[in-house]
Parts: structure tokens; C-alpha cells; sequence
């Protein structure tokens, strides 16, 4: 059975995978950037996971999960969606403050548990910050979504997923109405100065740099 840090290792490498992978390979400072640890630390772990045969570790290129490293990673992922999940919908807890509890939790729930949970939950396919739950047969899903930063203008959109999720970011989504589920329109892109008009379902108007606009992940509403 894999530890609590193989675990977290191979989770941040999936999870680092969709976004800072080049050619498929995860750079070794990103990845010690999202463990917070020295690099030396992080080059000591991959190459016992190698061993291992989770990751396959190109020196001065990156590292990159095999088959068996993937399927361990998708079982973290999922139990931690489906706990964060768990502890808005049914606990109640703030979106805000769940990532922590679900950190802790994920490694500590059985198979068992997570079936229940899941089947009590109704089986979602997103958590509440919108992120894709991988499926029990380790399926998760891979559309590609504009942002508030790149979308088209004039037309009304479904805010799907947050990807910026530190505890001060998820607050402003949700005083101002960004949360996924909600609907809004882009009704200017000012790239000079770096700012995106929304106009809100209440009909308020919202400037966001592009910066937030980017973290805010949109559908066309059908």
C-alpha cells in the first residue's frame, strides 16, 4: 500500500501534469514548488518512486507517471474530490476551508467508504470548485474550457470550475457571484489595461483583472 507522502507526490505530479507538463514531463522545481520542499528532497523521492515503478524520471528533463503511478494517483485524486465534496454538500463546511480536511482525510478512507460516499452524493461528476471527480474505473475527464480571459464577448456563460483555490480567491468568486453554476456575460476585454468587464445575472458589472479572469473557467449556457 502506498505512504501518505507516495501518495501525495504521485497527486501532484497528475495534478501538475494538466498544466506545467512539457512533452509530458513534469519539471522537477515545479514539482518541489508544489510539494514545499528542497529540490534535493523531491530528486530523492522521484527516484524511489522510479524504483518503484510509479514515475519514469528523466534527469535535467522531468518526471512522469507510468500506468501503475496514474492509477494511484487518480485513487487520491478522487477520494479527494468526492471528500470535499462530502463536506460542503452534506456537512455544510465553507468551500473555502476543505481542501485542509479532504489533505488528511484522503489518505485515511477505505475503498468501501468511498463507494458509499460517492453513491450517497448521487455520484457527482465535478466538487464543488467545478475540478472533475475521476470515475471509480480511473476516467477523468479532460475538456478543455475557455476562461473569463479568453472567451467570447456578448454571450451569456456558465462558470464551471475555479481553479484558483486558495481561501481568499474562493471568497471573492463567491461574494461577487463567480461560483460555479453561475451565469455570466463578458461585456468588455481590455487588454491594455488589463482588465475584463462581467456583467453579472443581477445585472451588476464586475472588473476583474486578467489575472482573476483566467482563474474562472466558462461554458456557452445552451
Amino acid at each position: 500500500m502506498a505512504t501518505v507522502a507516495v501518495e501525495n507526490y504521485l497527486k501532484h505530479i497528475l495534478l501538475l501534469s494538466e498544466g506545467e507538463a512539457e512533452n509530458g514531463l513534469v519539471p522537477m522545481g515545479a514539482l518541489a514548488a508544489a510539494m514545499a520542499v528542497v529540490p534535493g528532497t523531491t530528486t530523492t523521492m522521484v527516484k524511489a518512486l522510479a524504483d518503484g515503478g510509479l514515475v519514469e524520471h528523466r534527469p535535467r528533463q522531468g518526471v512522469r507517471l507510468t500506468g501503475e503511478g496514474r492509477r494511484v494517483a487518480l485513487g487520491v485524486l478522487r477520494r479527494h474530490r468526492l471528500i470535499e465534496t462530502f463536506l460542503v454538500n452534506v456537512l455544510k463546511m465553507d468551500w473555502s476551508a476543505v481542501h485542509p480536511e479532504a489533505e488528511r482525510l484522503e489518505h485515511a478512507i477505505s475503498d468501501e467508504v468511498l463507494d458509499r460516499l460517492d453513491a450517497l452524493l448521487g455520484h457527482p461528476a465535478t466538487d464543488p470548485h467545478g475540478d472533475p471527480i475521476p470515475s471509480a474505473q480511473g476516467k477523468l475527464s479532460t475538456e478543455v474550457h475557455a476562461t473569463l480571459a479568453t472567451c467570447a464577448t456578448g454571450k451569456p456563460l456558465r462558470v464551471v470550475r475555479v481553479t484558483e483555490q486558495s481561501a481568499e480567491f474562493l471568497h471573492f468568486a463567491e461574494v461577487h457571484g463567480l461560483a460555479p453554476g453561475a451565469t455570466v456575460r463578458v461585456t468588455d476585454r481590455n487588454l491594455a489595461a488589463g482588465l475584463v468587464t462581467v456583467k453579472k445575472s443581477t445585472g451588476h458589472a464586475l472588473a476583474l483583472s486578467l489575472a482573476a479572469a483566467g482563474n474562472i473557467l466558462v461554458a456557452p449556457v445552451q
